[in-house]
């Protein structure tokens, strides 16, 4: 399976990122169809790297923007002609912000999301001071709480119209905010495989995803229509994500879907089930010892992803029926010892990974190195290439 990649990267100094574009080109085609009419926000936090970012931006009709996740990422963004940005997360950083709306005031498109008046004080206070008009998006909180167990995430304030009616009034008395968008995000559905290792888990996520999709789309609804109830001038309702696409397209409320780890399908994302995607985007290791027959050990590869801790949260083997860890070292910070089984394996040779998530893998390169069919086509700069680092 990886011979195509021994090929195409045998002057490549290990360790190195790679990325396959036969693989992203299907997945791009995937997404489309998962989609359907629905506009796409693509999520940087997934890609982190300008070139791909233009790449996906320009083969996909129906992209409408991005979704940002820092003040100073969004900034660096616009610097390079970017435009239409969506911060995902409220940002309370005052020089970046102000340099933000300065390039408001030049007519670029930034949306600052907002769950609490707290930010939309931030905001419009600045807003005075740079006679600007800021436009916000309202992030409502559409997590499911069943009692026992809360099912999504712990974000946004907004989770019900007593919440909201309230923060939506008090926007109304602030005369340079402007509400455009509302987004309401179902991580438990989206970000959330049905598919783990424990099988018994995974049938009771199933169960739970069913029931959380009924009070997802009942909530939304309901929500939506009260903020246009104020503000009947909103332009996007965003939601959704890489592992919810078919469902959020299908909700009539919802205008534009984000999606990212869908791009580069990411090991986490080999837990959906409904899910047809192709392993786009890895990192490559060196074997430099073999202390015994069927023990290696690979340079690097401590590449663990963010979460809660868990076994999931390793890298994954690109051929996983030949490799395992070792139960007691796991991926290391300088060295991994990697169990093999049915394949021979030589100091030397490479061995390819997949990381758990999908833009934490280039915080730790400055390229990716690109393939298509068995063919080297160059690299790509991902934000710590270009000498950037924002969370």
């Amino acid at each position: 399976m990886t011979t195509r990649f021994n090929h195409a990267f045998q002057e490549i100094e290990r360790p190195f990122a790679w990325i396959d574009f036969d693989a992203l080109d299907k997945n791009i085609a995937t997404v489309r169809n998962d989609c359907r009419e629905k506009n796409i926000r693509i999520a940087t936090k997934s890609i982190r790297s300008v070139e791909i970012l233009r790449y996906l931006y320009d083969n996909l009709p129906n992209a409408v923007g991005y979704m940002t996740f820092t003040a100073t990422e969004t900034l660096f963004l616009l610097q390079q002609h970017f435009d239409d940005v969506l911060l995902g997360y409220p940002v309370m950083e005052e020089e970046s912000v102000r340099q933000l709306l300065h390039f408001v005031k030049e007519g670029k498109i930034v949306t600052f999301m907002v769950d609490k008046e707290e930010h939309v004080t931030f905001l419009a206070r600045l807003a005075q001071e740079l006679g600007v008009r800021v436009q916000v998006c309202i992030d409502i909180n559409v997590s499911n709480d069943f009692k026992l167990l809360y099912f999504g995430t712990k974000r946004s304030s907004l989770y019900s119209l007593e919440t909201l009616t309230p923060f939506l009034k008090f926007i109304q008395q602030q005369p340079d905010i402007e509400v455009v968008g509302a987004m309401g995000y179902e991580a438990q559905i989206a970000g959330v495989g049905n598919r783990p290792v424990n099988a018994i888990k995974g049938r009771i996520i199933d169960i739970m995803q069913q029931q959380a999709k009924k009070q997802v789309t009942q909530f939304r609804r309901l929500a939506i229509a009260h903020i246009k109830a104020y503000f009947p001038k909103v332009r996007f309702i965003n939601g959704g994500g890489s592992g919810s696409m078919a469902y959020t397209a299908q909700q009539r409320e919802v205008t534009e879907i984000t999606v990212g780890s869908a791009f580069y399908a990411p090991a986490l994302f080999d837990q959906f089930t409904h899910l047809d995607l192709e392993k786009a985007a890895g990192f490559a290791l060196r074997v430099t010892r073999k202390p015994e027959k069927n023990i290696v050990v690979c340079h690097g590869g401590g590449y663990t992803a963010s979460g809660a801790i868990g076994a999931d949260r390793l890298p994954v083997f690109y051929e996983p029926t030949f490799f395992s860890y070792l139960s007691l070292e796991g991926a290391g910070e300088v060295q991994s010892p990697i169990k093999v089984k049915h394949k021979n394996i030589n100091v030397g040779d490479t061995l390819y990974f997949r990381h758990a998530k999908a833009g934490e893998l280039c915080e730790r390169f400055q390229k990716l190195h690109a393939i298509r069919g068995d063919k080297y086509i160059g690299s790509y700069n991902t934000y710590r290439g270009d000498g950037q680092c924002f969370l």
